[in-house]
């Protein structure tokens, strides 16, 4: 019999966290974390000026010039999304499915969250038909839609929306007087970046924008939680970030000096940075591509990777194969793969997705192997899949989705 209270199964209530580098910490970052080990000041509350001011080079990089007053940053980016809903008030739109991390937030605060559906080619940003839908129901039903989450390099799909799904989701939005958060942790892992175009929604909007990073994705492990705000330059956009500093401040969510310097450090983009970033988009992009083939070889449903750490899989058409092996929704499939992988595989109900719907997200990290040397044996192979590690995993991954396939097969009944 199925337990009414999806909520409370599983190894994780919350969702899982964001997916790892699976690689080593680099020298040169770990040297600058070791530098500010003995700083005995506590750091300002939103980021230390020299910090913000990183922020704003990074953000100039990228077509997006910030001078230090828009800036906040922060141990992590959950506490800024907790601290920009805590500042809007209101309810809280997201697309389906979206990271696991962002509907806790909004939670905790009391508010309600709305799933919006995206479009068939990828996630990231929802329909705006859909979204205009939601808003005008949600209205009716006494509730108070202020804050649209969205992602132009999307958690869990691995897709980057087109640009004219996130220009009329933006456009919809606004019309409707909602403020948007754009969530660009993995905008800087694009797997072809010279053929995948990528669009700022501040861009659209400059006045009902704010860019989030949280750069334990790309730049940083994860021991050293660091994230930034981009906030809008007008009136409004500054009275939302005193509002959300006020809300980090009593938070106590400042950043500890260690992982403050190393997030400056980061966003400066020196060579070793943006090499080993350009190395692990490398290895993480082959990885993914091989990971989708051996789910669709079986029969599965997935979108071709295109950023990030991960690859979003539908297992929907081995429904009947599944469901002879226990799995018959999202969590009992997510232990399924995870005892037979030995990897996590959280299912799609982590992120919004129905928890009927047999999909899971696979992290590439878990494939490059225990201990630094083995992980950075991956850097340095001409084909990442060539690595013994990956290679071993690969090998398992094929081998208990092929064996789906096959029984599934088998238990087809006879046209």
């Amino acid at each position: 019999m199925r337990r009414s209270h999806h909520a409370e199964r599983g190894r994780v209530r919350y969702g899982p966290p964001l997916p790892e580098p699976g690689l080593p910490v680099l020298p040169e970052l770990a040297a600058v974390v070791a530098a500010a080990a003995d700083r005995a000041h506590a750091e300002a509350p939103g980021g230390a000026p020299g910090l913000r001011d990183a922020a704003c080079g990074y953000w100039a990089r990228r077509g997006l010039p910030a001078v230090r007053d828009q800036v906040l940053a922060a141990p992590g980016a959950a506490p800024l999304l907790l601290a920009l809903a805590a500042a809007l008030g209101g309810d809280v739109l997201v697309p389906r499915p979206c990271a696991a991390w962002w509907a806790p937030q909004i939670r905790l605060l009391g508010r309600s969250v709305y799933h919006v559906p995206t479009p068939a080619e990828s996630g990231g940003a929802p329909d705006a038909y859909a979204l205009l839908e939601t808003v005008r129901r949600v209205r009716a039903e006494g509730g108070a839609p202020k804050l649209l989450v969205l992602s132009v390099a999307d958690d869990p799909t691995a897709t980057v929306p087109p640009p004219e799904v996130v220009h009329e989701a933006v456009e919809a939005a606004a019309g409707e007087g909602l403020h948007v958060v754009s969530d660009e942790t993995w905008r800087d892992t694009l797997h072809r970046p010279r053929e995948t175009v990528l669009v700022d929604p501040a861009e659209m909007a400059p006045d009902r924008v704010t860019v989030l990073c949280d750069l334990s994705g790309p730049f940083l492990p994860p021991a050293l939680p660091a994230a930034v705000a981009r906030f809008p330059a007008d009136g409004p956009g500054a009275a939302l970030r005193a509002r959300a500093l006020d809300a980090l401040t009593a938070l106590g969510a400042s950043l500890a000096a260690p992982a403050a310097a190393a997030a400056a450090y980061a966003l400066g983009e020196p060579d070793a940075v943006s090499e080993r970033l350009a190395a692990a988009n490398r290895v993480h992009a082959r990885v993914a591509a091989a990971v989708r083939d051996a789910a669709v070889a079986a029969g599965a449903l997935a979108r071709p990777p295109q950023a990030g750490r991960h690859v979003y899989v539908d297992l929907g058409p081995l429904r009947t194969r599944l469901a002879a092996a226990g799995a018959t929704d999202a969590q009992e499939l997510e232990d399924l793969l995870q005892d037979r992988l030995g990897m996590p595989a959280p299912g799609g109900h982590r992120f919004g997705d129905d928890i009927d719907a047999l999909r899971v997200r696979l992290s590439t990290g878990a494939f490059l192997g225990g201990g630094p040397e083995r992980r950075a044996a991956a850097l340095a192979v001409p084909d990442p899949l060539a690595s013994a590690p990956v290679e071993r995993v690969l090998t398992r991954v094929t081998a208990v989705f092929d064996d789906l396939r096959a029984t599934a097969r088998r238990e087809e009944p006879p046209r």
